[in-house]
């Protein structure tokens, strides 16, 4: 029995790869539960916002390569980032005044706009392939690992070695002040509060003085963010696909109503739980179980309970059962 190296395995191919995606969900999440808690409708054109924003991001770190800039050990995309976040948030703030402004003035029910994001959805998926394809692309430039398996190996004598991606790392940082950021807005300043009184009770809110087309144009911006960031965390992580946006609409709601819709802090939760029940259910345990069994006793399949094409099911599952015994979520947000 090595425990050691089993805990390394498990750190290396589990909690390490789950930690990143969980950061990337509860990003996504974030921004469909603020369009949820302050709009009022799911917006399912939320996946193909990442979608677009990733892709300016990376149309503009093209640019900034054929320059020769960089941005050392990180991401050329950081130094994007900012640029795709401006112009995916004059794209939704365009698109709001377009196309939901007159369903907002109308009062109509939640469900057509639903049905009118998913018409926006196909759009700016359109838009998006035609602009950059459909192929995979690579984006991420800089220090590839913070620590090699070799290193691991070397310092610490373990057969098991553990690699951290660069692009992990930039993750989980970019993540924690991206949130930290978006709570101080949200609890410090004037126009957070008034967005946080808005979604607790609109008529009260608009008796108060608050300004309806500020509350909506703010979230617009938070939500281009969110979604850009979110969005560009997981290209330099994989890779960069359009259409796979559009496949993580499913575990970003999933997220958003495991927490509770219309709760900040139950999409970040949200997202670490679709996060790590995926990559659990679909790891293959015999190289974690073959160190924690006698030498001789290991199993001889691989014990993945469901292969990785069906990953999202898994999202599914539990948007489903939580739909059924857990309306609210975690955190007693509203009721999907």
């Amino acid at each position: 029995m090595d425990i050691l190296n089993a805990l390394v395995a498990f750190l290396n191919f589990v909690f390490v790869p789950g930690l990143a995606y969980g950061a990337q969900l509860a990003l996504g999440a974030l921004g469909a539960t603020l369009i949820y808690g302050i709009l009022r409708f799911s917006n399912f054109a939320h996946g193909d916002t990442m979608a677009f924003g990733t892709m300016v991001v990376i149309l503009f770190t093209w640019g900034l390569q054929s320059l020769g800039v960089s941005f050392g050990p990180l991401p050329t995309a950081l130094l994007a980032l900012p640029l795709g976040i401006a112009v995916t948030a004059v794209l939704l703030l365009a698109t709001d005044r377009v196309v939901y402004r007159y369903y907002r003035r109308v009062k109509a029910a939640p469900v057509i706009l639903v049905m009118v994001s998913l018409g926006v959805m196909f759009i700016m998926n359109g838009v998006t392939r035609f602009i950059i394809g459909v192929e995979d692309i690579g984006f991420a430039d800089g220090a590839r690992f913070i620590i090699t398996a070799g290193e691991f190996k070397a310092m610490t004598g373990l057969q098991e070695g553990l690699a951290i991606k660069a692009t992990q790392g930039v993750t989980l940082g970019v993540a924690v002040i991206a949130v930290a950021a978006l709570f101080w807005f949200l609890q410090k300043t004037r126009t957070g509060k008034s967005m946080r009184a808005f979604a607790d009770n609109e008529d009260l809110a608009l008796l108060s003085g608050i300004n309806p087309d500020r509350v909506v144009a703010v979230t617009w911006i938070l939500a281009a963010a969110l979604a850009t960031t979110a969005g560009t965390l997981y290209g330099l992580d994989k890779s960069f696909k359009a259409f796979t946006y559009f496949q993580l609409l499913l575990p970003i709601f999933a997220a958003a109503i495991v927490g509770g819709l219309g709760s900040p802090l139950g999409a970040i939760a949200g997202g670490f739980v679709i996060a790590f029940s995926e990559v659990t259910v679909t790891y293959a345990w015999k190289k974690v179980v073959g160190y924690l069994v006698a030498e001789g006793n290991a199993p001889e399949g691989l014990l993945q309970l469901m292969s990785t094409d069906y990953k999202f099911a898994v999202s599914f599952a539990i948007l489903i059962i939580v739909l059924l015994f857990m309306p609210t979520g975690l955190f007693k947000g509203k009721s999907a």
